[in-house]
């Protein structure tokens, strides 16, 4: 759902997701309005609310500084997109969703793209909460209608809301667990309560609910996926659909919000069209052939040898790496906790010893990648060293329940030399696998419980990623493992995934500047028996429970890095995942018709370094699509 969905907002980036948690005790510095005291309260109300302090953008401001509010309106752009789609309704775990559809939809308030997390009004134009945070009211713009026409209410939000809880993808009753309850207040005004104080972020991340239109849905199923064009309010509508193929989207011409601060200079392009290719490497050909117009490519072989043709050379087709602040989390290989061996902790670091990174980032990856060594990397919040100060308290609670590595020995992942002879870390997989009481028998790991040979099923829906499993496979055959791959559609794929019906599989886990209520669908014991949850390794740990619930309230910044750190940490030395590697750089290549802000939001994941606001230069194109003589 991350790539579904319009803007930065912690619910979809899971993965998708970006943020911070500090207590705020006042709205940006003018801009706070005290209509009334309940007791020793102050009451808030302002047009932007933030974990850090204050919103960097005060109530005047009239554009986000990555944005050229000079930029033109007109034009179309063609993306691509692997795989089909068979679904317009990304909210629920049923179907593949058309990509870009969340462009149809606006929410409460918007992420800025350039802080850790500050949210700014945009449905909602005035956000009204006490010291406490123990509520928060939604006013909405009386100017925000939906494409059809209809205005906006709080009982679309009343709606959008118990909908998405009830009907929704499971992601959605986990991220707003601690709501107490929901009311419209007035037309205009919508008032969540929350069932505690602890929970500081519910303020802000229930801004990201995506408002629905109820007299659209009213005679609808929302829970079973459709084709169906919807009626959203944001900057476009689905024009047209060649279903798992093609999607078009046209930008609304009197889009209500057009002329707000937080979307001046962005959507720009008349039309968006979507084409779907079989794979990347088909998609790459397309994009030489300029079948479309802007990759983002996560391929470093292809990045290094993919674009050596004339118009790379001639400038027309354009390659740019774009420096990424943002926290990359964690891309790993997982494993599925659910099935026996990876049941076994010692089976899992066995795994973890197999894998050659060194040998592989060196012939594959061009050494292009470093190795992931947290589920918070390229952040404050990854863990490193022995555990120290207040992160040392935290996990000193828990002692006794915790490895007794996680106090002694600093996590490290494996190292080889690169060239190819994996013995020593083998070795170290072999005895790890002895201790846990598997025989080699013929050639075969034999399991000590089933008394047969161990048989892996790799889970992959991107044939070109079995370049980097048959090293893996081949290292694990050395341990007696036979690793099968087995490449399926991107439909299979998601379904088998959402039901837990696999055993190993590629996954990357998106983290924020501010994890909070999403790391219960991440890591929590509850989601773990959910179908569509994002914990997708099934675990269920009382210590990493108790950690997630210390992150959700931690009450100020220091804490949350602390709290972070342990659960990072107890995360790492469980093994519940074969690390991967990271790249900092955005890796763009896109032919050079557009021109761009002269400032790349520092923390855009989702659209591809502020896509959105790019725009199409007349000049540029003419030169583009000119016939060669």
């Amino acid at each position: 759902m991350a790539s579904s969905l319009r803007f930065n907002s912690k619910v979809f980036l899971l993965t998708s997701c970006l943020v911070s948690f500090v207590l705020l005790t006042g709205s940006a510095v003018g801009e706070t309005k005290v209509p009334e005291n309940q007791g020793t309260q102050k009451i808030i109300v302002s047009h932007a609310i933030s974990m850090h302090d204050q919103p960097k953008y005060p109530s005047t401001f009239t554009h986000f500084d990555y944005v050229s509010p000079n930029a033109l309106k007109g034009g179309e752009i063609k993306l691509s997109s692997i795989g089909t789609y068979d679904s317009l309704n990304p909210f629920i775990t049923k179907g593949n969703p058309a990509s870009r559809i969340g462009l149809v939809y606006d929410t409460l308030t918007v992420t800025s793209q350039d802080e850790p997390f500050s949210k700014y009004g945009l449905v909602a134009e005035k956000i009204e909460y006490p010291e406490d945070r123990s509520w928060v009211i939604y006013h909405i713009n009386p100017k925000a209608k939906f494409n059809d026409g209809v205005k906006i209410t709080a009982k679309d939000v009343v709606f959008s809301f118990k909908t998405l809880v009830a009907k929704g993808s499971p992601v959605f009753a986990s991220y707003y667990a601690d709501v107490k309850d929901v009311v419209a207040i007035d037309p205009l005004k919508v008032k969540f309560t929350f069932k505690n104080t602890k929970n500081k972020e519910l303020a802000l991340i229930l801004g990201e609910i995506p408002v629905l239109p109820e007299h659209y849905w009213a005679n609808k199923n929302f829970d079973k996926s459709s084709l169906e064009i919807p009626v959203g309010s944001g900057p476009y509508k689905v024009k047209s659909i060649d279903a798992g193929r093609s999607i078009t989207y046209e930008r609304v011409k009197d889009y209500w919000g057009k002329d707000l601060p937080v979307n001046l200079g962005s959507y720009n392009f008349d039309r968006i069209i979507v084409d779907y290719y079989r794979d990347s490497t088909v998609a790459v050909e397309a994009l030489k052939a300029k079948q479309y117009d802007f990759r983002y490519e996560n391929s470093s072989k292809t990045w290094n040898t993919g674009y050596d043709v004339p118009a790379v050379k001639d400038g027309l087709l354009k390659k740019q790496a774009i420096r990424d602040y943002s926290p990359r989390g964690m891309q790993a290989f997982v494993m599925n906790l659910r099935k026996a061996p990876f049941d076994n902790i010692k089976f899992r670091e066995a795994l973890n010893y197999a894998f050659d990174f060194e040998w592989e980032n060196k012939n594959l990856f061009f050494d292009a990648y470093t190795r992931v060594d947290s589920f918070y990397s390229n952040s404050d919040l990854a863990s490193s060293g022995l555990p120290q100060g207040r992160e040392l308290e935290i996990l000193t609670q828990f002692k006794d329940q915790l490895p007794a590595v996680v106090f002694s020995t600093p996590y490290k992942n494996p190292v080889t030399d690169g060239a190819g002879n994996n013995r020593a870390n083998l070795t170290i997989a072999k005895n790890l696998l002895t201790e846990a009481g598997y025989t080699i028998v013929d050639g075969k790991l034999v399991d000590p419980v089933k008394h047969s040979p161990v048989i892996i099923e790799f889970l992959e829906r991107d044939p070109t990623f079995e370049r980097v499993l048959n090293p893996y496979a081949e290292n694990l055959k050395r341990l007696g493992i036979q690793l099968n791959i087995r490449v399926v559609d991107d439909s299979q794929f998601m379904n088998r995934l959402n039901s837990h019906d696999f055993e190993m599989t590629t996954h990357s886990i998106l983290q924020s500047l501010s994890p909070g209520n999403e790391q219960r669908d991440f890591w929590g014991s509850k989601a773990a028996d959910v179908e569509g949850s994002y914990n997708i390794s099934g675990i269920k740990n009382p210590v990493v429970d108790a950690l997630v619930d210390l992150i959700i309230s931690a009450p100020n910044r220091a804490e949350l890095v602390a709290r972070t750190r342990a659960l990072d940490r107890v995360l790492l030395h469980n093994y519940y995942v074969v690390p991967h590697w990271t790249n900092l750089n955005h890796r763009l290549v896109y032919w050079d018709k557009f021109d761009q802000p002269e400032i790349a939001p520092k923390f855009d994941l989702v659209y591809e370094s502020g896509l959105m606001s790019w725009w199409i230069n007349p000049e540029k194109a003419k030169r583009i699509d000119a016939p060669k003589n």
